[in-house]
Order: C-alpha cells, then structure tokens, then sequence
C-alpha cells in the first residue's frame, strides 16, 4: 500500500515538473497533447515579468495616496499592498556601466551635496560629516532650469499641489487689546451747592445698580433758600417770571432771575419744584439719585459728612458698551478703516466670540513699541467684558477685489527674492521668480509671475529640495548652464 502511494506521488511530481517545464518554454522536450506553450501566448499579450526586490513601501488597497513604511490595514481591516523596489518608478538606479531591465545603461551625470547644499562633484565623495554624496542621473535634471523627480520619491515624499486661481483680497489683522470704559458712558455725581449727608443708601463700590435709583439724602441751605422764594412767587398778585415788569424785578447783576431758575441750577429735578408748588412747602432734605444704569465705581461719601459744591459724590460707569484699546503694529495701518468689522476673544472666556467695529484710529503712533492705537467699540450686554481685561483682536480688512493668490507655504522668500515652483506634471518642476503683495489668512498675493490656472507646489518643497538638488537649478535660473551640463 505505501508503495502504491509513493507512485503516486512520483507521478504527480513529474506531472508538475513537466507542465513547469513547458511554462518555462521548454516545448521541444516535451509537448503536452491539447496545450499550447504559454510562454508564446504571454509574449502575444505583452505582460511583464512579476514584481521583485524586497517591498519598499505599502499602498491603499483602493488607490488613495496614504502610504505606510510597515505594514498596515484600513479601517475595515483590509491590508495595505506591498510595493516592490522594481514596481516603484526610478527608485532603483543602476551604478554607472550597469545594465537596466531592457538592457541600456543609466549613467551618473554628478555627485550633488547630501545636505542640499549648491555644491556637485563629478566623482563620489563625501562632506564635512562623512555622508556620502547622492549621484544624479541622467534624465533627473532636463535643463538648469527644470527639476525632475521620479514619481515615487514624490508620493512618498507627499508633496501637494495646488492650482492658482483668484481670491477676493481679505486679510486678518491679529493684535492685542485692553478692555476699557466708554467715556461717554460715565456720569459723575456731583451736588451745586453746599450741604451735609443726612442718609446714606446701602450702595457700594462695584454694585450694579439702575437708573433712578436713590443713592443719598442731602441737606442744603440753599434749596431751603430757593423753595421758599419759589413758595412767595407763587402767592396771588405775584407776577410769574415769564410775565412780571422787567422794571420792577431784577437781580443784583440786572438780569431777570426767577426761583425756578435757581433750583435748576442748583441741580434740582422738576418733580421736586413741582413738589414745592403742588405742596406749598419746602422739603428739608433732597434724595440723590442714579442718572442712568451702571456700575458705581467711585463712593467718596458717608454718613453726616459735609461736602462743598462741586465735591464728587458717585461716579458711575454703563457697562452695556466698551471699548477696547488695539495696539496695531505701524505695517498694518494702511489696511484699516474706520467701521471695519472685529472679532474680539478674551482669555476669561475661551471659545466665546464678542463682535464690535472699528470706531477710532488715534492720529498718533506710540515711539516706544511702533504701534498705533485702535479703538473697538462692542456691545456688552451681560456684562461679561470688564475693564483691563487683556483680548485678542482680529480685524477684517480688505477690499474684496478677487486677486491671483498662492499659499504663503508655496513661496521661498528670501528677502529680495520670492520664488515658486510650478509643476509641469510627470515629476517635473521649474523655479518661477514672483512678485510677492499682501499677505494674510494663509494666502499670499502675487502680483505677476503666474497666471490663473497654473499649478504649483504647496506642500513639500524641502523634500523635493533634498531630493533633487534644488538649489542648483535655482542657480542655473539665473545663470547660464556650464558646457559639460552641471549646475
């Protein structure tokens, strides 16, 4: 029985040795009746050999550019496909006088420095470090101007590109600011007459408190003089102020003077002095009260004390709308006007926006910090804005006029020069020298240079840089090439 079975097993052995054999074209040892030889039907349909080297990379299963250095599975657990070194393009350079897959040479055109560095060799060398210099192939650089770089290189490399088109010119001014009182809103309490303080309300320093609200009760002779003046004009046969002979009544300084006038002047309210004529009598105290809503920020006042006309009592502060002082670096002002919109973030409250406008741009620049001072006027209903409280100013500028923009990311700006590089597809790429404009939220305009629709590179310039000797060909941009075809 066992020697049946290894029969058996020989055969099957033979069997697929044999069919092995005619796969691998060997039809003239041994032809099997109803096959035809495969290897001349793969001829006809053109395929090419399989994969090989070790695996290089791993890709999305379903094409998408995510690739991983080890093994990996998508979110519903499907693995990543290896890919080979002889299925990535360019990533296996033969040595000089090496023979390629279709039989023709690769040759080294230079050695470039391995750090970027605009410095080349003809032969193999290494740097200041030890590192060995990375050979350049034929076909890398088409011109000294333009910059190839295998596909691979650039997929691993995960550079970006992006198509010039034309945005409205907006821009964010960020700067810091200084919550502060609106001076317009403070009221000062302050008596036109002398007096004493008989009653104090239960007010305080920081106490929100409402229009109308009583704030003190005062004693002044002087009211006390006027009433009574006011109660005797008053009287049958008295001739009104409006009416009376101008010969017959006039005060030291000539003038017609009436005791309404006086108590106006003295800061008494109209229901008071319609009080004294409704009434016939002169109150002996006059209770002081709120002018508007707000937040008492000053108390100089207490029980029994006495105070002179003109002597502070409260001083009081409407929190409903602030201001906030912007420091605006000296650069940025000609972008802003007057009624521009503003977003204001405080410490206090993160992720809370308050919105407000530009009010005030003050005429004059601070020599110590060259900044100037921009006002923001916003409304402050719930009274969550203090004052001195620091926050974060952004003010929208711009005119809106659509403009050729690029990402800030895609100029190299040296300072006296700002260049992009323009994809011209299949991985190759020419410096383009631009005239940078306004800059801000992200974008940069260019004002000539570039045209709309053309395709730059946003993301990933340092790698194609240490990639493709980058400087060297920004060097034969603006010089001409040398006779033997180096930078």
């Amino acid at each position: 029985m066992k020697q049946t079975e290894l029969a058996l097993t020989a055969a099957a052995i033979f069997g697929i040795a044999a069919v092995a054999g005619v796969w691998a074209g060997q039809t003239g040892r041994l032809q099997l009746p109803g096959l035809a030889a495969p290897a001349t039907a793969i001829d006809r349909m053109g395929a090419k050999s399989a994969p090989s080297g070790p695996v290089v990379y791993y890709r999305d299963p379903d094409g998408r550019l995510t690739y991983s250095e080890t093994p990996k599975s998508t979110p519903d657990g499907r693995p990543y496909i290896g890919v080979r070194a002889s299925e990535d393009v360019n990533f296996d350079k033969p040595l000089v006088g090496a023979e390629s897959a279709t039989g023709s040479s690769t040759k080294i055109k230079f050695y470039r420095n391995p750090m970027g560095l605009p410095d080349t060799s003809p032969s193999p060398k290494k740097d200041s470090m030890g590192m060995d210099y990375i050979p350049v192939f034929e076909g890398e650089t088409e011109d000294g101007n333009t910059i190839k770089v295998s596909p691979g290189k650039v997929q691993r490399a995960g550079v970006e590109t992006t198509i010039v088109g034309r945005l409205p010119s907006t821009r964010t001014i960020k700067a810091p600011g200084v919550v502060q009182y609106d001076e317009r809103r403070i009221s000062v309490i302050a008596p036109r007459f002398d007096g004493f303080v008989e009653h104090l309300e239960m007010v305080t320093t920081g106490q929100h408190i409402k229009k109308g609200d009583p704030l003190a009760t005062v004693f002044g002779q002087e009211l006390l003089n006027q009433g009574s003046r006011l109660i005797i004009e008053q009287a049958p046969g008295w001739k009104s102020e409006e009416t009376f002979n101008l010969r017959t009544f006039k005060g030291e300084s000539g003038t017609v003077i009436g005791a309404s006038r006086r108590l106006r002047n003295l800061g008494v309210s109209d229901e008071y002095i319609e009080q004294i004529k409704r009434e016939r009598r002169v109150p002996d105290t006059l209770t002081v009260r709120a002018p508007s809503d707000g937040i008492i920020i000053e108390r100089n006042v207490v029980h029994g004390q006495a105070f002179k006309a003109g002597d502070v009592a409260f001083r009081i502060a409407d929190h409903s709308v602030m201001w906030i002082n912007a420091d605006v670096p000296e650069g940025d002002l000609t972008a802003l006007r007057q009624g521009q919109k503003v977003r204001v973030s405080t410490r206090a409250y993160p992720g809370r926006t308050f919105l407000g406008e530009v009010a005030l741009i003050l005429p004059h620049l601070m020599k110590e910090t060259r900044t100037a001072r921009v006002r923001i006027e916003l409304p402050n209903p719930d009274l969550k804005l203090l004052p001195d409280m620091y926050a974060d100013v952004e003010i929208m500028t711009g005119d809106g006029e659509p403009v050729i923009v690029v990402p800030t990311s895609a100029v190299i700006d040296s300072g006296n020069r700002q260049v992009v590089l323009l994809s011209l597809g299949e991985g190759r790429y020419e410096p383009r020298d631009v005239k940078a404009g306004r800059t801000g939220d992200g974008m940069v305009e260019v004002m000539s240079g570039l045209a709309e629709g053309d395709r730059v590179v946003a993301n990933g310039l340092f790698l194609i840089d240490s990639e493709s000797n980058l400087q060297a060909a920004l060097k034969g941009f603006t010089s001409p090439s040398t006779t033997d075809g180096r930078p």
